[in-house]
């Protein structure tokens, strides 16, 4: 081995193109760019959804109906699912956080209860929202709940 033999590793450099670095590199000038326009400039970046001017799909399509920025909504358990649950689980306490850990509802999701199916176990929720029949038939089984 001398020193006039050696060589970098397969892959270690990266022969580039290198541009704006003068006129007598034939990448000098413009650097590749053209003349003028948004392209041309530094810092620019193609927009999502830009058309090249023309007016963008997403604004010629027609809007129809109307987005409530205020709606909660909630995920739904009937009394059915939640004595489906206690019997598989063997639980008969349900929080906002077991029926998470338990897979049920995503970190963030608000929970209600209605009152559809019958119930035949006492249980105790603490949930966001409950409506009258479901915490009738749960308080009629000597149940309790406690709204969030």
């Amino acid at each position: 081995m001398e020193l006039h033999t050696l060589k970098p590793a397969e892959g270690a450099v990266k022969k580039g193109k290198r541009i704006a670095r003068g006129q007598g590199s034939g990448r000098g000038g413009t650097s590749t760019r053209g003349h003028k326009g948004a392209k041309s400039r530094s810092g620019w970046s193609k927009k999502a959804n830009f058309e090249g001017g023309q007016m963008p799909l997403q604004m010629r399509l027609p809007k129809r109906g109307f987005k409530n920025p205020n709606r909660v909504s909630y995920q739904v358990f009937n009394l059915s699912n939640l004595e489906a649950l206690a019997d598989k689980n063997g639980t008969t306490e349900f929080t906002v956080e077991s029926l998470y850990k338990l897979g049920q509802i995503k970190k963030n999701d608000l929970v209600k209860v209605l009152g559809n199916g019958e119930l035949t176990k006492s249980l105790s929720l603490t949930v966001n929202a409950i409506s009258a029949t479901a915490k009738e038939k749960i308080e009629a089984q000597g149940g309790t709940v406690t709204i969030v």
